[in-house]
């Protein structure tokens, strides 16, 4: 075979004795069993040789080589003269990764094909052949597994750290075990899983063209329970089809079973809990089912970046920005969940991770150098008395506001170093967390429940019972702690999750990044784009 070594090994135990003739002596060899090995091997030569004839796999040069050279340069995907069943399981996956959200343009894919078409009346060699399933295999595990790369996504303004995976431990444990084909949790974070679960519903009721639209008359008027019309009837089928309603009665009456159903809509939308349909509400409903679809897809790639271990970890903080909730989980369990409002589209809330290292009581806010620019020179031009009716005062060149009730910071702030000088803290505006969009802050995430948080995040400190915090809470002098233990932090930017009850979750698209990220994983798609 072109530049590629077959070791074949032939043990035959044999024994002749010279007493035997020459017949008793075939009879005895055709009766012994031979065992016959092959043991491909293939050079970093023949590697280099292979993409300069593809040139358009080099990208993957890199991860092929080092997958050989980790492997002594041992044959991946033969046994004996056959290439084995994973590659065919690959193969047959690699079809398949639409339905996982995965647009891969295979190059040279009709080489590949070749591979697996056993009537083609041309062949590849046996070198050709295992360096093509080689990068088969790094760019599904790229596309699936990584998404896209470090660059696009900064470009993006996700800065939360992207994840590295191993490409040899990877077709290792694959290899080993083909089921984490459908499922690995090593690699891919479980809300991947779950949104991909959710994806397969929504893309079978696109198939059953069961999402009809729902008519109106105008002016609308808002529909309220006990009310009677075709559009209730209409609202109770759709209901009915993504799973709000258990039964579909074609009653065009607004009963108790419907609002349970409206109710299920609303907290899958993270509307204002009533029972109220607007025509907002229609028009949302209105929308094509495939931006619902769109929509689970963008988020299964931004899963595609987060290391998959967040889910593991023992204790963490976790805020998606587009739901404007906060979480803290403890093994696995969400021990807190609190609003939170954000930064506005004009001061955005960063995407980004860290470690909490320390809470402080009773905190004095140090103002922005760009609000004190932009905003409070011109209110102090205004009104002479201004930082004194807020209890503000100057402290070595900067203005800050003295602890209490009324400061800007609340109560209490959670700091984590970062570059954008942003943190968690309470608020006195306590009336904002009740709205359904909450964008008012410069940047910084302000928290409902942030002695809570304080309370939750303390409960293995003995020195800190919650009487403690409540009179460092006080208002009267600020009082910071250093934490034993840093608790990470994540603030993402996910507009579908999967809750804890796995139930479906859609968001607001607060800052319009499903559109970017839309336009970079699918540019030549322009069926129900996202605008």
């Amino acid at each position: 075979m072109q530049n590629f070594k077959l070791v074949i090994v032939i043990l035959a135990c044999c024994f002749f004795s010279p007493l035997t003739s020459s017949a008793d002596s075939l009879e005895s060899l055709t009766n012994k069993k031979a065992f016959v090995f092959f043991l491909t091997t293939i050079d970093a030569v023949e590697i280099a040789n292979f993409f300069k004839k593809y040139p358009d796999l080099k990208s993957s040069q890199e991860e092929v080589s080092k997958l050989y050279k980790d492997r002594s340069y041992k044959s991946i995907w033969y046994e004996g003269a056959n290439i084995n069943e994973f590659a065919h399981l690959l193969y047959h996956k690699l079809t398949l990764t639409t339905e996982e959200g995965v647009a891969i343009n295979l190059p040279y894919k009709e080489k590949i094909d070749e591979i697996f078409d056993e009537e083609s009346p041309t062949k590849l060699s046996e070198s050709d052949t295992e360096l093509f399933l080689s990068s088969m295999y790094v760019i599904y595990a790229k596309k699936v597994y990584e998404g896209l790369d470090d660059k696009t996504v900064k470009s993006i303004e996700w800065f939360l750290p992207k994840k590295k995976i191993s490409y040899e431990s990877v077709l290792d444990s694959l290899m080993t075990n083909p089921a984490l084909l459908d499922k690995n949790e090593k690699v891919l974070l479980d809300q991947y899983y779950k949104l991909e679960d959710v994806l397969k519903k929504y893309r079978k009721i696109e198939k059953d063209n069961s999402w009809t639209p729902i008519p109106y008359t105008e002016p609308f008027k808002e529909l309220r329970p006990d009310d009677s019309s075709t559009t209730i009837a209409e609202i109770r089928k759709r209901l009915f089809i993504v799973g709000d309603l258990k039964n579909d009665n074609k009653s065009n009456f607004y009963d108790q079973e419907l609002m349970d159903g409206v109710m299920k809509y609303k907290n899958r939308y993270n509307l204002k809990p009533n029972y109220i349909i607007t025509l907002d509400h229609i028009k949302q409903m209105n929308e094509p089912i495939g931006y619902r679809i769109k929509t689970l897809l963008l988020n299964m790639e931004r899963c595609r970046w987060v290391p998959p271990s967040l889910s593991k970890a023992n204790e963490y903080v976790m805020v998606n920005i587009p739901s404007f909730m906060l979480y803290f989980v403890r093994d696995g369990k969400y021990d807190l969940v609190s609003n939170v409002f954000i930064g506005t589209p004009l001061t955005k809330t960063v995407i980004f991770s860290g470690n909490i290292d320390r809470i402080v009581f009773s905190p004095y806010w140090y103002l922005p150098t760009s609000i004190i620019n932009n905003e409070l020179k011109l209110k102090m031009a205004e009104d002479k008395n201004y930082l004194t009716d807020h209890n503000m005062e100057w402290n070595n060149g900067k203005v800050r506001q003295k602890p209490g009730p009324k400061n800007s910071l609340g109560l209490v702030k959670f700091m984590f170093p970062n570059p954008n000088d942003i943190y968690l803290h309470d608020s006195p505006a306590k009336s904002l967390f009740t709205f359904e969009k909450r964008i008012f802050s410069h940047g910084c995430i302000n928290v409902m429940k942030a002695k809570e948080l304080a309370v939750t995040m303390l409960k293995n400190y003995p020195d800190w019972p919650e009487e403690k915090i409540t009179q460092a809470m006080s208002g009267e002098k600020e009082t910071p702690l250093m934490l034993k233990k840093k608790v990470p932090i994540y603030i993402g930017y996910f507009t579908a999750w999967v809750n804890e009850d796995n139930e479906i979750r859609f968001f607001d698209d607060v800052y319009k990044r499903d559109p970017q990220l839309d336009k970079i994983l699918f540019p030549d798609d322009p069926t129900f784009k996202i605008e």
